[in-house]
């Protein structure tokens, strides 16, 4: 089962061809999108698209650029919006220190209010992470002593110290069309060795579309591209990959397989 477990239906680039970018992906065999939020101002429109088709589902977050503009967004207004029967995930959250479009303390109380909600709904939290590894992972690993969660490190491009304490923690890793660009030797070297049980795939569309289609809008139908570099590159056969991905994507998106 081929699945986009990361994209933003609702952004620029995709929204205005609605119909025809869930049509290429469907065509591609993407069987299941995640359409993410970013903002409170999104919530309705990404429920929305995942009430009209019953392959989308969404996501309720707060990005961490966004943090200073939602100091009203806390784990009970998450939790809230949560409950929606095709809201599957909590995020994207969690921090951004290469931009510092919110203040840091700020990111940080938000990325908690979002763990804080994951766990209330038992929902994965998906995390973004950027320049901000030490912090990201000391947050995840005190908030795992105070109750269990779940989730992924979204558009993974951290260090191979990093994601053994992101896996440790019990957390999946998504790879995005960045694993299939030249300059990213080190992130293809870590992603031979994930577990195959841990991963996931994604677009991050309408970002970061994968060769051989960089420097176009991306879509979801391009996670195939992805896909099939990642297994080219672990030395599996597509068709096991995706087996793979996808199951991985139905375990830890729980509410999205029932």
């Amino acid at each position: 089962m081929l699945i986009d477990s990361h994209c933003h239906l609702n952004y620029p680039g995709l929204v205005e061809d609605a119909p025809g970018v869930l049509a290429r992906a469907r065509e591609a065999g993407v069987q299941a999108m995640i359409s993410i939020a970013t903002k409170r101002h999104e919530w309705e429109a990404v429920i929305a698209g995942a009430d009209a088709n019953p392959d989308v589902y969404a996501t309720v977050g707060i990005h961490p650029h966004e943090a200073d503009s939602h100091p009203d967004i806390d784990a009970a207004r998450l939790t809230e919006a949560a409950a929606h029967p095709r809201v599957i995930g909590i995020g994207e959250t969690g921090l951004d220190y290469y931009y510092d479009k919110s203040d840091r303390a700020r990111q940080q109380a938000s990325f908690r209010a979002h763990i804080a909600a994951a766990r209330a709904t038992g929902l994965p939290l998906i995390v973004h992470t950027r320049d901000a590894e030490a912090d990201t992972a000391a947050i995840l690993a005190d908030e795992m002593g105070q109750g269990t969660f779940t989730g992924v490190i979204h558009c993974f491009t951290a260090s191979a110290d990093f994601a053994a304490k992101a896996l440790a923690l019990g957390f999946y890793i998504s790879l995005s069309g960045i694993l299939t660009f030249k300059n990213a030797r080190d992130l293809q070297g870590i992603a031979k060795t994930l577990p195959q049980d841990r991963l996931l795939v994604e677009t991050d569309a309408p970002f970061l579309a994968p060769v051989p289609v960089r420097g176009k809008v991306c879509e979801p139908a391009h996670v195939l591209h992805t896909a099939r570099f990642l297994a080219d590159l672990r030395g599996q056969a597509i068709d096991e990959l995706v087996a793979a991905t996808g199951a991985n994507t139905l375990r830890l998106f729980g509410k999205m397989a029932a």
